[in-house]
Order: structure tokens, then C-alpha cells, then sequence
């Protein structure tokens, strides 16, 4: 578990991109679109917020072009990212220890970071108490009134303050009878009216009531003074101390399998050769040197013959024979370098081989002479190759893992991993092996990538998924939205995602896979999360892969069924909302397509029990308070939690509520919600029994030979 874990983040004015719009985060994100879209300044602009190395904010290259002239001289009026990161348990309680503010201010922090290098710390959740419910006060008073009764006057000098001071409750109860909330000056009216000039005694069990029952009261009103944590220093640093690192890597940084050290040497410094200068491949080779625990000066003095060039006393270059002893130093020099480099190529090829899995790979340093030298075998090549005649997969493969290894270990915060067009070179099956290994990688390190290729969208995670364009004017817009729309300039970028969804039915027709149609991708989260969760925790084995397949709403379920069903004509499965339009489309297809299939349309009623329900009544209503907090932060009267009902379809009750306060839910926040239930359903440890034998009752339907 990270200690901040990155929600969305927010590009503005860095080179392509004025404002991409916020764009959510899972633990794994895929940035999808078309080279020049500009992918890559979506991830440079989230690296630079806090790298492990290199990341250097340059404005010259870094600000868009045509505001450069004009905010060169104002650096620290720009900010070019911005992220929100949610806290774990242990950094909320050490903000609040920090600061005493309350745990709903402290649970999420933006980090903001200008062209000057600052940082802008703010905590989003804080807010200022308008006001307080007057029942609040009343419980207090009420409980000490009844109290009151019990005690005892007992000196004459305390005789009758029992009916003083429950006069005063009284005084002050009739004054909250007459108000529908409480302002922060009320407290003072409360005060005039409260007891006062009691005599107080050692002995007196009536001072102690008087003074308990303001104590409460007045810190009932400390709601109206929230601390607010973005104003602590303290607390700012310990967020920029505890902020995630970016680890960005790209193919521009694949190691060459030999390499030029004395060229190496001068680009390590900084300086140009022949006045080429590759950044990228100058970190990739830092970071290699960094594993083998040498530096590339000393590998090459390590390697020097004892053979010396001299001048004699003429001017002239002679050769002067080396002695025994410089003979064996020499030897042992170059004996130790091959120690150091076999123990490097041994601690690499361990590492690499617990880390991926498609191929049992050695690979040896050799240094010889001026260059220094990669060389790979595996099982099925068993003689050593050169590492750039193996193949470009491997090349990125290899360079990516060295940067991420030594990185990540400097980061010591479990780094978030940036990579730009992910395994491009890999083989289309290698890149899909490629998302399995993210999948498992993404335990430890969040992970946002771009791509292009189709084979690298997980289908069965598409919610993922997010689309990078241009608009008209050439800038760099990020959506969601991975429908089909009019807007043709984000046609092409989304291609990438229909094809990927295309090679999925691709699958179904030729492996034998099993489609299931749901009415949109919201559906098709729930159930993949709920999919997921059965099979981990053993309460449900498919008998061939299960793949559920949006329709795009009720409409589309025949293009869809035509679809899937074309190789032998056998219907596929379709799970339909119990609301008025589902019922309306199972009524269509029943008279049509399914005539002679009805056990193949499922309606969620049926396991559900509630008259109306929708695939989001199959899930614990806990697991939605994250986003419908969220969606309802403005709201505060009440708490949507205390009038949802497991007994009543949950779609209309939040649409009802979000009615009667007048807040506009946007058109997606149905796929958003799914989004964040999908996510903490896969981290789940326990689920109430009854809904897992909801779950275990449906996806057994989907186990019959086809």
C-alpha cells in the first residue's frame, strides 16, 4: 500500500498542452493516440513534478512556444502540473497530529509545481462550517437536564440551583425550538443564557454537570474553526517529503550492446560529442554504470595495458617494456574488472529472471579494451549474441528494467512508473504479455503508459483507457470518452481502442471465448471487478474465458449479438438491467433474435430481489460512498448514506437526491462510479456473504457448454 496513491493529474501550459483536462488515475492508466497527439508532454509534464533523476524543468523547451517571449520573466506565475493524491491511513493521522485538523481535510492532497521549481501544497477537502444542526446542541442539553435530576444539593449554600441551572436548560432549549441551524455567533446567545455565579464546592455534584455540559457545547462550535492544513508548514513538507517519484522511460533510451567509453565518459559529463548530445541514452547509461557499481572512467583504467609510450631525451616516442610488478598489477587490475562485471551479469540475469517471464535469459558484461559490451543467451539461443542482434523488444525490455530497478530503489516510495510508448518493439503476443506483467507490477508501483497499439489495451479493463488528441488549434486534449462521436479529430486516436476491442471478438470467434453483452461499460466493470474477485478467492472456475462486451446501451444489443454470434450463429449470453428500458429490450429480443433462447437473457432482478434493479444493485452500497462523496461534497445537510436503501434500486435514489439539492450529475458519472467501485472491489479483502452468493448464483449461469 502507498502512502500517497495519485487520483488525476492536470497538465496546463507545457508545450502542446494548455489545459488536458483532468485525467483520473487507476493503478495501471493508458494514454491512447496517434503519434504527434502529444502523449509524451502528458507524461514529461507529470515526471517533472518529482523525478528520481535528470527531469529538469527548462523552460525554454518546456513552455509553449508561443507564450515563451512572455512568461520567460514570470516563472513563478505558472504552474505546468497539477496532481491529486489520495493519503493512506498512517500519513492522514500524521497530518492531523501535525496540525489537528480534522481526517476528511486531511484524506487528499493537490501538489501543484510552477516553471520556477515551487511547490503549491493544498488540501482540497478542507472546508469552512457554514452551519451546525441545532439538534446537536439540544442532545447535549437534554442529556445534562436529565442528569441534573439525579444529583443532590448538599450544602444550604447550593440550595436551589438544581431549578436555576434547568432553567436555564430550559431557556435554552426554547431558544434552539426556533432555529433550523446554528451560526457561529449563536454560541454567544447560548453563553448569556447559561448558568452563571454558581456557588462551587468540593463536594458539589451540580458544578461538575454546569461545566461538562459547556465544555460540550462549546466544542460542538470548534466545527465552525477548522484547522486548515494547507496552512501548516509542517505539514507541507512532510507531503513534499512523502510525494511519490516519477521513473520515465522511453525507447529513445534503449541501451547500444556496445558501448564507447571514452564517448560515454564526456556525455556523462555533460559534454557533446561531435555536437550530438543524447539525454536519454546518457540516463540509461548512468543508470547502467550505477548497477555494475563502476564507474565508466574506472572500467576503462582497470582495462589499461601496462604498455607505455614515452619520449626519450631526443623528442622522439619510444615504447617502454613494463616491468613484472607493472605486469601484475595490470593483471590483477583487469582480473578484478571481470570480478566485478561476472558478479554484475549474474546479479542482472537473476533479477531480470524473476521479473520477467517470457523467456529464461543470461546476459554477460564484458569489457574489452575502450568498449564495453552486453551479451545474451537463453535456453532456446543458447550461444551468447550481442545484445542489439537480438531483437528491439528485448533491447527496450532490458533498458527499461535497469532504469526502473535502480530508479525505483532511489525513490524508496514505491516510484510511479512513466513509460511512453510502452513496447512498441515487442512482438504484438509479446505485448499482450506485456499487460499481464503490468498487472502484476502494478501491486507494487502505479504504472501510466502511452501507446498506439491496440495490443496494448487491456480490454478487459477499458475503463483505463483515456484518449490524447489534437483539437483545431493543434493543442493536446485528454478524454474518457472512448465512444465514437462527431468530433473527427479524436477519430483516429480512438481507433486504437476500437481495434483493440475488435481483436477481443476476434478472440471470441477463434479461441473460444465466451461473450457476454451488457448494456454499457459501466455494467462491464462491475462484472469484471466481480469476475476478478471470485475467481482469486476460489467461489468460481469458467469454463472458458468469460468477456463481457458493452453494447453501447439497450439499442445496440442486436449489432452487437450479430456480431459475436456470426462464426456458427450460437447467441450469446445477454445480462439486462430489470428498469423500464431493459425490460422493454428483453421484450424485443425475446420476440425476435431469442425466440428459442430465453435462458440466455439474464435480467439482474432475478438475483437481486429488488423490483427495477440495475447491475450497481449487485454491489455493497459502502463501496460507492468514495465517488457519491465526491459527487455530493457540496451538499451539507445531509448525507446521502443516511437515506440510501438496499432495498430499493440505488440508480433512481441518487438521482433523487442529487434532484432535490439541484446538483447536475454529468453525463458519465455512472461509468465514473464503477470506476472507483471496480478499483476497491480488486483491493477488497472481505465482501458481506450475501452478496458473493448473489454473484457466485449469476456467474454460475454462465457456466454451460456452448
Amino acid at each position: 500500500m502507498h502512502m500517497m496513491t495519485l487520483k488525476r493529474f492536470r497538465v496546463t501550459n507545457f508545450r502542446s498542452v494548455m489545459d488536458s483536462g483532468w485525467i483520473d488515475c487507476d493503478d495501471i492508466t493508458t494514454l491512447v493516440g496517434i503519434n504527434e497527439a502529444g502523449k509524451s508532454n502528458v507524461i514529461l509534464a507529470l515526471w517533472k513534478l518529482n523525478p528520481v533523476r535528470d527531469g529538469e524543468i527548462d523552460p525554454l523547451h518546456d513552455m509553449p512556444t508561443k507564450e515563451f517571449s512572455s512568461w520567460r520573466s514570470i516563472p513563478e506565475e505558472k504552474v505546468f502540473i497539477s496532481a491529486d493524491y489520495e493519503l493512506d491511513s498512517s500519513l492522514i493521522e500524521k497530518v492531523i497530529e501535525l496540525c489537528h485538523c480534522d481526517r476528511e481535510a486531511a484524506s487528499i492532497v493537490n501538489i501543484k509545481r510552477r516553471y520556477d521549481g515551487k511547490y503549491i501544497i493544498s488540501f482540497p477537502n478542507y472546508k469552512k462550517i457554514q452551519d451546525i444542526d441545532p439538534a446537536i446542541i439540544k442532545d447535549i442539553v437534554y442529556r445534562a437536564n436529565s442528569q441534573l435530576e439525579g444529583l443532590k444539593e448538599k450544602t444550604k449554600a447550593e440550595t436551589g440551583i438544581k431549578d436555576k441551572v434547568s432553567a436555564s436548560y430550559k431557556d435554552i432549549l426554547d431558544y434552539l425550538d426556533g432555529k433550523e441551524s446554528l451560526i457561529a455567533t449563536d454560541i454567544e446567545v447560548i453563553e448569556k443564557k447559561y448558568p452563571i455565579n454558581i456557588v462551587h464546592s468540593a463536594t458539589s455534584e451540580i458544578y461538575p454537570n454546569i461545566e461538562n455540559t459547556m465544555s460540550a457545547i462549546s466544542e460542538a462550535f470548534t466545527v465552525f474553526n477548522p484547522v486548515n492544513p494547507s496552512l501548516n508548514p509542517d505539514a507541507r513538507k512532510l507531503i513534499i517529503k512523502e510525494m511519490p517519484s516519477f521513473v520515465y522511460y522511453s525507447n529513445y533510451g534503449n541501451l547500444d550492446a556496445q558501448i564507447y567509453l571514452p564517448h560515454a565518459i564526456k556525455w556523462l559529463k555533460g559534454e557533446k560529442i561531435d555536437g550530438i548530445s543524447n539525454d536519454s541514452k546518457v540516463r540509461t547509461l548512468r543508470v547502467l554504470f550505477d548497477f555494475v557499481k563502476l564507474d565508466p572512467q574506472e572500467v576503462l583504467e582497470l582495462g589499461k595495458d601496462p604498455i607505455r609510450i614515452i619520449e626519450d631525451r631526443y623528442g622522439n616516442k619510444v615504447e617502454k617494456k613494463p616491468t613484472e610488478d607493472e605486469i601484475k598489477e595490470a593483471t590483477e587490475q583487469k582480473a578484478a574488472r571481470a570480478i566485478l562485471l561476472n558478479s554484475a551479469s549474474s546479479d542482472l540475469t537473476r533479477r531480470f529472471k524473476e521479473w520477467w517471464k517470457q523467456g529464461d535469459y543470461i546476459f554477460r558484461f564484458q569489457a574489452d579494451g575502450e568498449f564495453f559490451k552486453i551479451w545474451v543467451s537463453d535456453d532456446k539461443r543458447p550461444e551468447e549474441i550481442e545484445l542489439e542482434r537480438r531483437s528491439t523488444g528485448l533491447q527496450w525490455f532490458l533498458s527499461f528494467f535497469l532504469v526502473f530497478l535502480v530508479e525505483s530503489q532511489e525513490a524508496h516510495k514505491g516510484a510511479i512508473l512513466l513509460l511512453d510508448e510502452a513496447g512498441l518493439s515487442l512482438h504484438p503476443l509479446a505485448q499482450r504479455d506485456l499487460i499481464s506483467f503490468f498487472d502484476n507490477l502494478a501491486t507494487t508501483n502505479q504504472i501510466i503508459y502511452t501507446t498506439h497499439s491496440p495490443f496494448l489495451v487491456d480490454t478487459s479493463n477499458i475503463d483505463r483507457a483515456k484518449v490524447v488528441y489534437s483539437d483545431q488549434e493543434g493543442l493536446t486534449v485528454v478524454s474518457s470518452n472512448l465512444r465514437a462521436s462527431d468530433d473527427k479529430l479524436n477519430e483516429k486516436s480512438i481507433y486504437a481502442v476500437h481495434a483493440a476491442l475488435g481483436l477481443s471478438v476476434s478472440d471470441i470467434l477463434l479461441q473460444g471465448c465466451q461473450p457476454i453483452i451488457v448494456e454499457g461499460p459501466s455494467d462491464q466493470n462491475y462484472l469484471n471487478a466481480i469476475k476478478l474477485y471470485l475467481i482469486r478467492n476460489k467461489k468460481f472456475l469458467p469454463n472458458m474465458e468469460i468477456v463481457f462486451m458493452p453494447s453501447g446501451g439497450v439499442r445496440g444489443v442486436p449489432g452487437v449479438v450479430s456480431i459475436v454470434s456470426g462464426k456458427n450463429n450460437e447467441l450469446p449470453l445477454v445480462i439486462l438491467d430489470s428498469d423500464q428500458s431493459g425490460k422493454e429490450a428483453k421484450k424485443k429480443l425475446l420476440s425476435g433474435l431469442y425466440q428459442t433462447s430465453t435462458e440466455k437473457i439474464i435480467e439482474v432482478s432475478e438475483f437481486t430481489c429488488v423490483e427495477n434493479s440495475e447491475i450497481e444493485d449487485l454491489i455493497p452500497i459502502n463501496f460507492m460512498k468514495r465517488q457519491l462523496d465526491r459527487l455530493f461534497r457540496d451538499v451539507e445537510d445531509e448525507d446521502i448514506f443516511d437515506v440510501l436503501s438496499e432495498n430499493e434500486a440505488i440508480i433512481p435514489q441518487i438521482e433523487m437526491f442529487a434532484k432535490n439539492y439541484n446538483i447536475e450529475l454529468s453525463k458519465g458519472w455512472k461509468v465514473d462510479l464503477s470506476r472507483s467501485v471496480k478499483q476497491q472491489l480488486l483491493k477488497a479483502k472481505s465482501i458481506p456473504e450475501s452478496y458473493i452468493e448473489k454473484w457466485v448464483q449469476l456467474f454460475n449461469k454462465f457456466n454451460f457448454e456452448i
